[in-house]
């Protein structure tokens, strides 16, 4: 057989045939992707030449057939079948049966338009939202349980103990964040100051904004500037690292190692946040209260002689402890949510970015929210 024989017995090709109230379409040659240009026509051909007849597709002849041409048949039974007429196939391999039944063209219905009530979906809505916080919560109780058994095991096993990753992450988390926290405290404070000398000059009482930073700002204003500003940048950085590992399989893999990835990954983190997180929320009060001094002294004319002699008059030590008493209940609970968010992420890079997202938000709102209850303890025993 020369080359051109093989290249036309190759093509598809169809042979109509009429027998009584049925007519016959017998298939030869490839019906692949590569005689597009021809599958299409033919299976025209055919739909034309049926009539008003049974028409069978006979398959014998067909040497290959791919997931084009397997469509096409099927979808001019299919039409056939729309006008009335019957249509099957006959002498199909098993194999061609099963790409037949694996392509089997399926018209597009319509979905039936729902009747769904605005109030209805609200109260659904947040019906999950409290369900999902429910669930948040009863999950992050069980992680703080697995955590206090790994820091009981490194606590009773020193060897297990990493020092140089709580060293990486205390320069990542704590040294790193020095000169934004510094910052962002300094214009806080400025701007804190400003505001209240402009009001409480109505009043001729402008000294007392001495009173008014240094509370404010050793007893809520720096902790919760320095938990926010972790939350999104060290908080994010978990997350987004230990589901980076997750996606890659590196947790897994160090499961099969015999290491736990908790007191490998998890520990060290927590630790560097409790310990870093009140040491940045000692300097953002530093920066804070410098500010507001700056301030006072420009636009109050509180020098800074009398700017220090009434700030420690105003504050006690109760003052100061207060902050720093609460700071490390908030690096607790910004590193639960951003490992657990790390951990539960998938396989996808959408699946990360959104678990990076939640962990900042729930960061924050936690932290919030803590930050009030505190408040209302701190004022329930006085203190």
């Amino acid at each position: 057989m020369t080359v051109a024989q093989s290249i036309l017995a190759q093509e598809p090709q169809v042979k109509i045939e009429r027998a009584g109230d049925r007519v016959t379409a017998k298939l030869a040659g490839h019906w692949t992707a590569e005689h597009a240009e021809m599958v299409e026509p033919l299976a025209g051909e055919i739909a034309a030449e049926a009539g008003q007849h049974h028409v069978i597709l006979d398959l014998a002849g067909v040497g290959r057939i791919d997931t084009l041409g397997a469509w096409v048949l099927d979808r001019t039974r299919h039409e056939l079948g729309e006008r009335g007429l019957g249509a099957d196939f006959t002498h199909a391999s098993p194999e061609q049966q099963i790409l037949l039944n694996e392509v089997a063209y399926r018209g597009f219905q319509e979905q039936p338009t729902v009747r769904r009530s605005k109030a209805v979906d609200f109260l659904v809505d947040v019906g999950k939202s409290v369900a999902g916080a429910g669930r948040d919560l009863v999950d992050g109780v069980a992680f703080l349980g697995e955590l206090a058994s790994a820091i009981v095991r490194v606590v009773t096993h020193p060897r297990r103990f990493r020092g140089t990753a709580v060293v990486n992450q205390l320069e990542q988390i704590a040294y790193r964040s020095v000169p934004i926290i510094v910052l962002i405290s300094f214009l806080v404070g400025c701007i804190v100051a400003q505001q209240s000398i402009f009001q409480l000059q109505r009043f001729g009482a402008t000294p007392f904004v001495v009173d008014l930073i240094g509370i404010l700002v050793l007893r809520e204003l720096a902790l919760l500037l320095t938990s926010i500003m972790v939350s999104g940048r060290s908080g994010s950085a978990f997350t987004a690292e230990i589901g980076s590992m997750k996606m890659r399989e590196e947790i897994d893999a160090l499961r099969v190692m015999g290491l736990d990835p908790i007191e490998v990954l998890i520990v060290p983190r927590i630790l560097a946040l409790v310990i870093g997180l009140p040491l940045l929320t000692f300097i953002s009060s530093i920066a804070a209260l410098s500010g507001g001094g700056i301030t006072a002294w420009l636009y109050g004319d509180v020098s800074p002689d009398v700017f220090l002699s009434r700030l420690r008059a105003a504050v006690g030590m109760n003052t100061f402890l207060v902050g720093l008493f609460k700071a490390p209940f908030m690096a607790l609970i910004i590193g639960i949510i951003a490992t657990l968010e790390g951990l539960a992420v998938e396989g996808s890079a959408e699946s990360l970015g959104r678990h990076v997202t939640s962990s900042v938000v729930k960061a924050i709102f936690m932290v919030i929210v803590l930050d009030g209850l505190f408040a209302m303890f701190f004022a329930a025993i006085r203190y």
